[in-house]
């Protein structure tokens, strides 16, 4: 993985198998989606053609499972993973994987396994199984897999709950979503694992940017942890300049959200924010390398 390499760390691409075993959960009826926390969502066939996606500006792109459909809490959440794991691995490039893993019964043995497959780049979890000290002490030995693999972990928003019917469609994503983000980022603060590296989607919900109400209620942001990295997903310029201000430039890394949101790829701080951000940031999260 060279440093000059243009990554996007964040998309969704749905395999043909994994589109099969959506339809038979009851999941995708034709192509619309049913989730109980969100209204029904029309997809569009085009964003899960591989061959009209393969034409991304990055050079690598990081592929994970949506986890606001919550399979890896599913009782055959090992077998979706399965699924999502042969499949997307055959996509070839751009396309790498961010693993899934079951956080109802963990399985380090079979973590240990896919992260030692070629183009897994790290393990995505649901910031719904991060959503307090205890929770992420229960995944101890995901982590201690991770760790020995040398690979970072990805949090994603999970499962929304359920809402009412008359709600604007963009309400899961700008309300659980962002709050699911910012309770898994104070979790983490408080218990997460300092020798390890994490990602949070979406500027983990602006998390960081309530440092001063954290520190009017008792609590402190500390110093910045060097493992720890935020993608900036949905996120524009102005968001992108504040987190800068609390967090600093080396943890913020390029994710787009691919289909659900265009990438940016010049947030207009300055050609050399723009290398850190699409290049040297996703390098040094991904790998670990010295900076």
């Amino acid at each position: 993985m060279g440093e000059a390499l243009h990554t996007d760390c964040h998309q969704h691409l749905w395999p043909e198998p994994l589109i099969d075993a959506l339809r038979s959960r009851g999941y995708l009826r034709g192509w619309t989606l049913h989730l109980p926390g969100e209204p029904p969502f029309e997809v569009c066939p085009d964003d899960h053609d591989v061959a009209r996606r393969a034409d991304d500006p990055a050079e690598r792109v990081l592929l994970s499972l949506s986890s606001p459909l919550g399979l890896e809490y599913l009782p055959e959440s090992h077998e979706f993973s399965d699924i999502w794991h042969a499949s997307a691995r055959g996509l070839g490039e751009p396309f790498h994987v961010w693993a899934a893993a079951s956080v109802v019964e963990p399985d380090p043995a079979g973590l240990e396994k896919i992260l030692g497959a070629d183009r897994v780049v790290g393990l995505q979890l649901p910031a719904t199984a991060l959503a307090d000290p205890a929770a992420i002490e229960r995944l101890d030995p995901l982590f201690d897999v991770l760790k020995n693999a040398g690979k970072p972990l990805l949090v994603h928003p999970g499962p929304a709950p359920a809402c009412a019917d008359d709600l604007p469609s963009w309400w899961p994503a700008l309300v659980p979503y962002v709050a699911q983000l910012h309770q898994a980022w104070l979790a983490w603060h408080l218990a997460g694992r300092r020798d390890l590296r994490i990602g949070f989607v979406a500027l983990a919900g602006l998390a960081p940017l309530h440092h001063e109400r954290l520190a009017a209620r008792g609590g402190a942001l500390g110093p910045v942890d060097p493992n720890v990295y935020y993608e900036t997903s949905s996120y524009g310029t102005r968001a992108i300049d504040a987190m800068v201000r609390v967090v600093g430039v080396d943890g913020i890394v390029h994710g787009s959200d691919r289909p659900y949101a265009k990438p940016l790829l010049d947030p207009g701080l300055g050609d050399a924010f723009r290398h850190a951000l699409l290049s040297a940031n996703p390098h040094h999260f991904l790998t670990g390398a010295p900076r």
